[in-house]
């Protein structure tokens, strides 16, 4: 891709600052938070998280299987999300039910639960024990994808193969959605919403990776559609969509995604204040 003297001075920043700025935590492998707060990229506010566990309720409440089963499943599932105890229940459960009915939302939700902690590490063994067991598992492969660019390292042997895998985790996470058939019982308003909370974490996994690779055009339409229709945006998305647009030279929209940015809480905030200041100088230079 050819670029001009600006995208070659901006496009190094952006990764730099991505890598940093939003991973302080997880660069270093520690756990905690930075001096800047809590990571603000948390798939935890998007809205394809809070669907997927109301799908799991109404699964719960239909009291299938094995009571026991169920009783075990349901002490993790209420146990407190980022404690040690829910570590302790989901291994335990798995360790007794390993691919029963209840096994695939239970790597979900450890896989989960490992992220919120930091513990990188382990989110991708538990990920990847699911997706072996359950590979058309639509929130462990949007999860999976989305994480990976994230926490992408380029100095890694197999840096290309982590993008190409998340890539091809969250084409698959949208194949599976297009053919995804409503349960029994569940309202329909509740399953749209489950399907577009995880096509947002897909579209937004992709629009990552599609950065990682500075291939730019195609990571603003991914993000576009990603930020579209999201109640609950990951900041994010607008940081990596306004530095797409940057490296494109469409200043103003990149502003824009800027400032939208600017307006989250969050460890990315100041930086996207700055960046929206400098798009608009831009913007105006240009004219």
């Amino acid at each position: 891709m050819k670029k001009t003297a600006h995208n070659l001075a901006f496009a190094p920043a952006a990764v730099f600052v991505v890598a940093l700025a939003l991973f302080p935590d997880l660069a270093s492998g520690q756990g905690g938070t930075s001096a800047a707060g809590p990571v603000s990229n948390s798939v935890t506010a998007m809205d394809g998280r809070q669907a997927q566990t109301d799908m799991t309720e109404k699964y719960l409440r239909q009291q299938l299987g094995d009571p026991k089963e169920v009783t075990a499943y349901q002490a993790f599932h209420n146990a407190d999300e980022n404690g040690d105890k829910k570590i302790h229940l989901g291994l335990a459960f798995l360790a007794k039910y390993p691919s029963d009915r209840y096994s695939a939302a239970a790597y979900e939700e450890l896989s989960q639960t490992y992220y919120d902690k930091k513990d990188l590490p382990s989110f991708y063994t538990y990920s990847e024990k699911g997706l072996a067991l359950f590979p058309d598992d639509v929130h462990l492969l949007a999860l999976s994808g989305w994480v990976i660019p994230r926490a992408f390292d380029s100095h890694e042997a197999d840096a290309d193969k982590k993008l190409d895998k998340a890539e091809a985790y969250e084409k698959h996470a949208l194949e599976m959605l297009d053919k995804m058939l409503k349960p029994d019982g569940l309202p329909d308003a509740q399953f749209a919403l489950f399907k577009t909370g995880e096509m947002a974490v897909a579209h937004s996994g992709l629009g990552l990776v599609y950065f990682r690779r500075e291939q730019y055009d195609a990571s603003e339409m991914e993000l576009e559609i990603a930020t579209k229709n999201e109640t609950t945006p990951d900041p994010t998305d607008f940081y990596i969509l306004g530095a797409d647009l940057d490296n494109l030279s469409r200043y103003k929209e990149a502003e824009n995604a800027f400032n939208r940015c600017a307006q989250i809480p969050g460890a990315v905030q100041d930086n996207c204040k700055k960046y929206a200041s400098d798009a608009a100088q831009r913007a105006a230079d240009a004219k």
